[in-house]
């Protein structure tokens, strides 16, 4: 099995069509996407979210807006647990109430909403939906039509690796490179697999140190293991420790830290 293949879950196949994305130049490749996009970042305390954002906050379905488990807690503190801590919107009572608020955000053209909308298609047993593979690609590719380096991401996944669709590697790639170049370091992680898969040693490294220092620490762990297989130096693996760890330092707070005794 691939490193890549270690990353996600495997899915049942079906039929898609989707376009294919301009090519990258590698120069823009390296050059881009060094800093974590806007979506990573709480909107109301405007910190940084820890990777992986997923462990550390919340998306809200009512609009779409990720929110760190910090104000999420301050929230609740001040009374206002019963709703979204963004908008104020009330929290949804039930899977179809969630679902409906979804929807209506998806058909509004909202590229989270439809991201949001195709994972639980693509898992099924979520929000009592069932498992639609051809439903879920259908929303993906809207998605990564709109922009959505998230969606980019998991159509690259399937393309690369023929999870739902015929295989087609190089086309997955350039979703990655779409993805990475707006800063999505599991894009970032992917493509550093591919290269050391392909005994492109060096290269590899570079893509790693890049997601590393985004504070991702499967990357960083990567890395560790160029350096002891003499294909990353001392001086790489301190950088992107170093980077690693001024990444986690942005994202603390006295707020968060005292969220994690009730979310983590």
């Amino acid at each position: 099995m691939s490193l890549v293949e270690q990353h996600q879950p495997p899915a049942p196949a079906a039929p898609a069509a989707e376009p294919i994305p301009d090519a990258v130049t590698e120069e823009e490749l390296m050059s881009s996407g060094h800093e974590l996009p806007e979506g990573y970042t709480c909107p109301l305390c405007c910190l940084p979210i820890a990777l992986p954002v997923g462990k550390h906050s919340k998306l809200n379905t009512c609009c779409m807006k990720r929110v760190c488990h910090g104000c999420i807690l301050a929230s609740c503190q001040r009374g206002m647990g019963g709703t979204c801590a963004f908008c104020r919107t009330p929290t949804p009572d039930s899977d179809a109430a969630m679902l409906a608020l979804v929807r209506k955000r998806a058909d509004a053209k909202d590229p989270l909403a439809a991201d949001f909308l195709a994972d639980a298609y693509y898992r099924g047993r979520y929000l009592g939906l069932q498992q639609d593979i051809p439903r879920a690609i259908e929303l993906w590719t809207e998605a990564a039509c709109l922009g959505d380096f998230i969606a980019h991401c998991r159509i690259g996944y399937l393309y690369f690796n023929g999870k739902g669709v015929e295989k087609d590697m190089n086309r997955g790639i350039r979703h990655w490179q779409h993805s990475a170049i707006r800063g999505h370091p599991d894009s970032r992680y992917f493509l550093g697999c591919h290269e050391y898969e392909n005994r492109n040693h060096e290269l590899a490294v570079q893509h790693w140190m890049i997601s590393a220092k985004m504070g991702d620490d499967d990357s960083l762990n990567k890395i560790k293991g160029m350096f002891t297989k003499g294909y990353a130096t001392k001086a790489q693996y301190a950088e992107a420790l170093k980077g690693y760890q001024n990444a986690l330092d942005e994202s603390k707070s006295p707020q968060r830290e005292d969220a994690k005794v009730f979310f983590e």
